[in-house]
């Protein structure tokens, strides 16, 4: 007996962009007459132009994957890369342009607040609403009724229509309701988020709890790599509706998706002409990473617990006493683990540089952050006005080793920072 849930051969989905129609059939027939003589459409948009084709777009485009039964699969890319979309064809809500999916057991799905219910129903008549829908009889769901009811937490509410609940209740009920019923294959997307911290955490439970105890086929999309992190076995990197990457350990995807995120500008620790970045106030010649002996470092690894230096060389057009630099460290999980600006060495860096060519050094955390792959961030601004150098424009990746021989305990540890506090006895 085949353990695969779900199997997709060349799927694919495809969309036109625009207004499908004005409403009316006058009004479509003047736009057809208007497009065929090559003039502009009386009903477009002002600014709007027609250029005599029908524009579209792939959501997705010739995936191919198999989903095993009992998988955590965490589908993860930016916005836009199809994810939801992905997520509408396996719940059976829209149907693809090509390709075929093949799901074996029955879906159930939470994909945006409010999906599937009636607002004028009450909580507790949407449960047996969506039990219907799952193929559910009215037995079924009386056994679970009482167990969904305590998992979501309104029972004071649960006899109001729903129309009436905030988000937060909805997606309460919905998920109760998603991941009690009778199920063997559950998809949850980024709608989680619209929960409190104490439900996020008691959902990512529960659905752990289906796939490893149950056998449930459970997949999520979310932007939140840690919650990812703590779910799922697998993982899938959409990416402008392709599968970039998949693989059967999570950490390897998650890894990865940072990576495709960073922009590698040099294969050494020395980046030149970043991005020729233009404003009226500063340029950004290179950056350095170097040790403690001011040495470029030729290997592509930090050894923990040395001294590390970023070195600026960086031009100065005119002096501006509000000029900001700073960076940003993050972990591979996109989680920020330190910040730290030129001021917080308690002088300003506008008022400290001059004219032409300067060197700016900050000394690096390499010390206290535990092994792993990281990226810096580097950003300035015009203090409280705007940003000359802004977010995802100069991205370094670097990744740190312990030095077995002196941090032998620190190889393995699942923590981004480590102290040297003394224990003693009193």
């Amino acid at each position: 007996m085949s353990d695969i849930a779900i199997k997709a051969e060349q799927l694919s989905k495809y969309y036109r962009l625009g207004v499908i129609n004005n409403g009316t059939l006058f009004r479509d027939i003047q736009s057809w007459i208007a497009r065929k003589r090559g003039k502009i459409d009386p009903h477009s948009k002002i600014g709007d132009k027609y250029d005599g084709t029908i524009e579209g777009f792939w959501a997705l485009k010739d995936l191919n994957f198999e989903i095993k039964q009992g998988d955590r699969v965490g589908i993860i890319g930016k916005n836009g890369a199809g994810k939801s979309t992905l997520l509408k064809i396996l719940s059976r809500i829209t149907a693809p342009t090509e390709g075929q999916v093949k799901i074996r057991g029955r879906v159930a799905s939470l994909l945006e607040v409010g999906t599937g219910f009636h607002g004028e129903l009450t909580g507790r008549e949407n449960i047996y609403l969506n039990g219907a829908i799952l193929g559910m009889k009215k037995k079924e769901v009386d056994r679970k009724l009482d167990e969904i009811i305590d998992f979501s937490g309104i029972e004071k509410h649960i006899d109001t229509p729903v129309k009436r609940y905030s988000s937060g209740m909805y997606v309460r009920l919905a998920f109760a309701v998603a991941a009690h019923l009778d199920s063997e294959i559950l998809i949850a997307d980024e709608v989680l988020a619209v929960g409190d911290a104490e439900f996020q955490k008691k959902a990512l439970g529960k659905m752990n709890e289906l796939s490893s105890g149950q056998g449930r086929t459970v997949l999520f999309v979310s932007h939140n790599m840690t919650a990812v992190k703590s779910l799922c076995n697998r993982g899938m990197i959409l990416e402008k509706g392709e599968l970039k990457f998949t693989s059967d350990n999570i950490d390897e995807t998650i890894g990865k998706y940072q990576n495709l995120n960073v922009i590698k500008l040099s294969d050494s620790y020395v980046w030149n002409n970043i991005h020729n970045i233009k404003n009226d106030f500063i340029t950004i010649n290179n950056i350095k990473i170097t040790n403690d002996s001011s040495s470029n470092i030729p290997e592509k690894i930090i050894i923990q617990g040395k001294t590390y230096f970023l070195k600026f060389n960086l031009s100065i057009k005119e002096k501006n006493p509000l000029l900001t630099l700073y960076y940003i460290i993050y972990n591979e999980y996109g989680i920020k683990v330190i910040e730290s600006a030129f001021s917080d060495s308690g002088k300003d860096i506008g008022e400290c540089l001059k004219e032409g060519e300067n060197i700016v050094i900050a000394e690096l955390p390499t010390k206290e952050l535990m092994p792993g792959k990281y990226r810096i961030e580097v950003l300035s601004s015009i203090k409280n006005i705007s940003y000359i150098i802004d977010y995802d424009t100069i991205e370094i990746p670097i990744e740190i080793d312990a030095d077995e021989q002196k941090f032998p305990m620190y190889k393995n540890r699942n923590t981004v920072l480590y102290t040297k506090e003394n224990w003693s006895i009193v």
